[in-house]
């Protein structure tokens, strides 16, 4: 994870979690219905809770996490349960999870590094498991005007990155457009994976 970009979700933690969501509760939906009743999801970049709370209502069993500790700490007030503090490259889990829920958070991942963290989220889901995630759309990295690192990847340049991190069963890919923190409007790529219902893991090596 970009420093910078850490910095400035610490900095920021209590504005960026006074902020309503609505426009992504119809994608949670959808990516819920994809799961089975009760089932186990690791939430990266949990924010404040508020998906984490509707996961939970639905009767979810939810281990919510985040990058920024003080986000932690406002979600865990939120929800009233322990919110993690997780980094990417520290998942090390080996199918655990139905779902892995992802939303506007792996957009900060370095372009060098996204196909590493994708295998890692690929190995920690169960055979058949369910992984969504969205994304800034472009062509190239670079920071936006509140300094935050994008990844900024080509709908081409996705789908093979993805491809890099082991074999999925199907991707589904749609492109759509957000009201940002800095108020501006942003390209998304909305991405569903859903990992092949064997348990053959991906031929890589995570750096130690």
């Amino acid at each position: 994870m970009d420093e910078a970009t850490l910095q400035f979700y610490r900095d920021n933690a209590e504005a960026y979690a006074k902020r309503t969501f609505t426009s992504r509760q119809a994608r949670l939906t959808a990516f819920l219905a994809q799961l089975p009743p009760g089932a186990s999801i690791l939430e990266l970049g949990c924010g404040a809770g508020g998906d984490t709370a509707e996961m939970l209502a639905r009767g979810f069993d939810v281990r919510p996490t985040d990058g920024s500790s003080e986000m932690a700490t406002i979600a865990s007030k939120h929800l009233g349960r322990t919110v993690e503090t997780l980094l990417f490259h520290e998942l090390d889990e080996v199918e655990a999870y139905d779902g892995v829920w992802a939303n506007a958070c792996l957009l900060h991942v370095p372009r060098p590094e996204l196909a590493e963290i994708l295998a890692r989220i690929r190995r920690a889901l169960k055979p058949g498991g369910v992984f969504y995630a969205s994304y800034k759309e472009g062509e190239a990295s670079g920071r936006d005007t509140l300094d935050r690192y994008y990844n900024y990847p080509s709908q081409d340049w996705l789908r093979a990155t993805y491809a890099e991190a082991g074999n999925w069963s199907s991707l589904l890919m749609e492109r759509g457009e957000v009201k940002g923190f800095d108020d501006k409007m942003a390209s998304m790529l909305f991405v569903v994976a859903q990992k092949t219902a064997d348990c053959e893991l991906p031929d890589i090596e995570f750096p130690r």
